[in-house]
């Protein structure tokens, strides 16, 4: 009877969880079992669009560009997110520096994207006329690189406001005390700093997972998976497979797949980084 008022408060919440995430899960599951294209009579195919999606390379070339996409930006936003909060803690400028930088994330995707071609474009883009732009539009490396520096010009000002929460919830004792001991700055940084830190890498680890593994927006709207299909994510291709082909329950199939590679990658991770607090 105790734990009753809990179940009573925690009911919203888990019915709200019901409703829009475990509900939409379980009917996707329920259409890629199925030979449909949004217009025909759902045809029930059982596990044929499992075995058509192993099957096929282009699923194949999706997953490794996804994981080259994931090996870019991932140690980039980590890294990156905790250097910039560390240089900017109790800065002068800090507040105005975090400002700029959470900004792009504010801005709407179709206006940044707008932007960033006409900045960025190697032939017409208007800082073309005075920097070297790669040729982004016709190498599949830097096409990929330019996904990924728009991915972290859009996220990193999150990122760094996730660091510095947790950097200032450190005791400044501890800092203290680790400099009346002869520790220098970066033994502090090394031995005090980085370790507390571990909980807010974690969660920064499993946010640059999700938002490498389920990158779509950028490459719809900068490379549309060209060139040659170097910038061909799983997002991606599962648009293709849905809304271009018209296979609806491949694309279903498709969804499964990513959200389990998601949450197989973002678990792995998180048992690797706690594994020194065993």
């Amino acid at each position: 009877m105790r734990r009753l008022p809990l179940v009573l408060f925690s009911l919203p919440a888990l019915l709200t969880l019901g409703v829009f995430v475990l509900y939409p899960f379980l009917d996707v599951i329920r259409f890629s079992t199925w030979e449909w294209s949004g217009l025909s009579e759902p045809k029930p195919v059982g596990l044929k669009n499992y075995r058509d999606l192993l099957l096929d390379p282009a699923f194949w070339g999706s997953l490794w560009v996804t994981l080259k996409f994931m090996l870019l930006a991932l140690p980039l936003f980590v890294g990156l997110s905790l250097g910039l909060a560390v240089a900017l803690e109790g800065a002068p400028y800090e507040r105005f520096a975090k400002s700029l930088l959470f900004l792009p994330g504010l801005v709407t995707l179709g206006g940044a994207t707008l932007s960033w071609y006409t900045l960025f474009t190697p032939e017409y883009g208007a800082l073309a006329q005075f920097l070297p732009i790669p040729p982004w539009d016709r190498e599949g490396f830097w096409a990929l690189a330019m996904v990924v520096l728009f991915t972290l010009w859009r996220h990193l000002g999150y990122g760094v406001l996730v660091a510095s929460a947790r950097l200032k919830a450190i005791p400044k004792t501890l800092l203290e005390a680790a400099y009346v001991d002869g520790a220098g700055p970066w033994e502090a940084l090394r031995y005090v700093v980085l370790p507390l830190m571990r909980p807010a890498v974690a969660f920064l680890v499993v946010v640059g997972t999700i938002l490498s593994l389920q990158s779509y927006a950028a490459v719809f709207l900068l490379t549309r998976g060209g060139p040659y299909g170097a910038t061909r994510v799983l997002g991606y291709y599962l648009y293709e497979a849905g809304f271009e082909n018209f296979r609806l329950g491949y694309a279903a199939a498709v969804t499964v797949v990513i959200l389990l590679l998601t949450l197989l990658f973002a678990y792995a991770q998180l048992r690797l980084l706690r594994y020194g607090e065993e």
